[in-house]
């Protein structure tokens, strides 16, 4: 009998083999014979209808994987994933099964083992209700969101919701958008089921990766907390995901398999018949649509702990309260000195990593570009070096000559968690401060080493970027300081708005968890933003509507769909031209719109010029396979490179 073979790699079709008169069913892994004298694992897959060339003689499969097999419902998934994503079909599979180690090397066992007394929680009546209306549903597909103030215990409620899931001897997994929360999260999960949950990412070992792999597709393994790359994870008996933090970003994946996490989450549940969560303080705009229109089932929870109000706002006009060569004003010093004198913990708010984005000699005018890239370099002064975010190329300063031959004298433009940090040192010289960014949490022990810090008592003020807005429970945390509150922008990005109520949002709801005295200050250059004063009256909620509106009138997503394609070469004239000639092809589907090319607003990325072609179409209409169909029929030059970008989030 013949079988199709699908391999982990970057193949779009399956190989036929004979069965060599093994039982076999789809989803089996299989040991193959492929090219010359190589072995290689595949996954027994789906039979097509396929023309077989006459006179090619098919191979016997070597022998089945005992033990390992794949369900169904994963298989049907991946198929669509693939599809929808226009990713090829051995890519998607590679991230479900991994390594070939998973399932030839010997493995320990050692996770969710009892490590101590599960605490017993309480849950209010607010969080009773929400966890009934979430129990409402089991064994079906079903999509509701668990929207809530931030610190009123939305954590809670959908522990509780797994706990009955696990207790049905099912298993669920827990999707956060960063790797950093991990870790603050595995303290939360022990201290309430009473062992640590396994915790995926792409930096645990390969080691780790083995035993949780195992530990999930023979059902041992009962709770996953995993960031993007968990979704694909070969559970057997699925009963339940949660996505926290559903309307962060971070859940796009933009580089490699590019795929939104959250989406393809809401796709896997209804594959495998089972309910999702989506948990949130204020949505994305795409479930806030979906609420509004009735797909999405929708509960809030307001009280936060103890009733603890949400902090009061300050705005401070940077354009009265003038600044000279600082980037504090005195009447934010005034405040948060007293919030000091209290002894509770402060927080500087600047979304830049590094010291200054700009560096420009003062004498021959010579600005710091990426050798690389498009861009500036920003530089960092932990490591006295200038690093383009980009390609992450680094170059020292001190050697760079002018055109007289003399050392440059760079003036440093802008501003950054270090030169934030640096002033606040000369304002505050008695304070521990502490800067909580990437940058400086490369390491799990550096990581851990803060947050023990922070929760002892033993940081009066944080210096943070994005990263700290997202999850994390700092209970003497009272005072936040935005240093500058800019809602404007950058033109490539049409998520901006979105981003700016969530992000704030969320800023806020860092300060006050367990004070009824708390405040969040906001330095601004434009104090009469519509954006920034909806937010501080708590209105949230109206500017998504309005912002559904903008997007409704502009043709933008949620109401169509759009797919980027990014053609990048060495020489720009080949960009371009590629593009021209894509574009006329793409141009013969029914029924999309193709716009551009244009330059990219970052030109040039790792040396590779880049110009932009975007689809758009209606979102009842899923044109992906006629694309990838269209693209993969192209005799495309070897000196281009095409990636496919499906629902981008930027347009950078």
């Amino acid at each position: 009998m013949k079988v199709e073979v699908l391999l982990p790699k970057v193949f779009d079709f399956a190989f036929t083999y004979n069965s060599n008169n093994i039982s076999l069913k789809t989803g089996d892994l299989v040991e193959i014979p492929f090219g010359q004298n190589k072995k290689e694992i595949g996954v027994v897959w789906k039979n097509e209808k396929k023309e077989l060339k006459k006179n090619i003689k098919i191979k016997n499969i070597s022998k089945k994987i005992k033990n390992y097999s794949i369900n169904e419902n994963l298989v049907d998934f991946i198929v669509w994933f693939s599809s929808y994503n226009i990713v090829p079909l051995g890519l998607a599979l590679k991230m479900a099964i991994g390594s070939k180690n998973n399932f030839t090397k010997k493995i320990d066992s050692g996770l969710n083992e009892i490590k101590n007394q599960a605490k017993n929680y309480k849950l209010n009546e607010e969080q009773k209700k929400a966890l009934d209306y979430l129990d409402l549903v089991n064994n079906k597909f079903d999509v509701s969101v668990l929207q809530g103030t931030t610190g009123s215990g939305k954590t809670l409620v959908y522990f509780e919701r797994i706990k009955k899931i696990i207790n049905r001897n099912k298993q669920a997994l827990v999707l956060l958008p960063e790797i950093f929360l991990t870790n603050e999260f595995k303290s939360r999960f022990e201290d309430f089921f009473g062992y640590e949950p396994a915790i995926w990412h792409s930096k645990i070992t390969p080691k780790k990766k083995r035993i949780i792999w195992n530990g999930i597709i023979n059902n041992e393994i009962k709770l996953v907390v995993g960031a993007r790359s968990a979704l694909l994870l070969p559970f057997k008996k699925l009963g339940v995901i949660i996505v926290d933090e559903e309307h962060d970003v971070s859940y796009k994946q933009d580089e490699g398999v590019i795929y939104n996490a959250r989406d393809m989450a809401i796709s896997r549940a209804s594959f495998e018949k089972i309910p999702i969560h989506l948990v949130t303080s204020i949505p994305s705009i795409e479930t806030y649509n979906n609420i509004q229109n009735k797909k999405f089932r929708h509960i809030k929870i307001f009280k936060r702990f103890n009733d603890y109000p949400l902090p009061k706002t300050k705005i401070i006009n940077l354009n009265i309260n003038k600044i000279k060569d600082k980037f504090i004003s005195n009447e934010t010093i005034k405040y948060v000195s007293d919030f000091l004198k209290k002894k509770e913990q402060v927080l500087f708010f600047i979304n830049r990593r590094g010291y200054a984005p700009y560096l420009i000699c003062k004498k021959c005018g010579v600005k710091q570009v990426c050798p690389n890239c498009s861009m500036y370099l920003t530089f960092h002064q932990i490591k006295n070096k200038a690093i383009c975010h980009h390609c992450s190329s680094e170059k020292e300063i001190k050697n760079n000559k002018c055109k007289d031959k003399e050392d440059c004298d760079f003036i440093m433009y802008g501003l950054g968690v270090e030169k934030i940090c640096e002033e606040v040192k000369k304002i505050f010289p008695d304070n521990k401060i502490e800067i909580f960014s990437s940058d400086y949490m490369k390491t799990k022990a550096k990581t851990e080493s803060l947050f023990n810090k922070i929760h002892n008592n033993e940081v009066d003020i944080l210096i943070g970027t994005q990263m700290i807005s997202k999850g994390f429970n700092f209970p003497k945390l009272n005072c936040v300081v935005v240093i500058d509150a800019d809602f404007s922008g950058r033109g490539y990005d049409l998520r901006t708005t979105e981003k700016n109520i969530q992000l704030y949002h969320q800023l806020s709801g860092r300060a006050g968890r367990f004070s009824s005295k708390s405040l969040i200050i906001y330095q601004t250059l434009t104090p009469e933003n519509s954006t920034l004063n909806e937010l501080i009256k708590n209105k949230s909620e109206q500017l998504l509507k309005m912002e559904l509106i903008t997007r409704k009138k502009n043709s933008l997503p949620p109401f169509v769909r759009l797919v980027a394609i990014i053609i990048s070469s060495n020489q720009y004239d080949l960009s371009i031209k590629g593009a021209n000639e894509i574009k006329t092809q793409l141009k013969k589907i029914s029924n999309i719109e193709v716009l551009g090319p244009v330059d990219s607003p970052f030109l040039k990325i790792k040396k590779k010029f880049r110009s932009r072609l975007l689809l758009r179409f209606s979102s009842g209409v899923l044109v992906q396979k006629k694309i990838a169909n269209l693209l993969n029929s192209l005799k495309i030059s070897s000196k281009i490179k095409l990636t496919v970008d499906v629902d981008p989030v930027n347009f950078s």
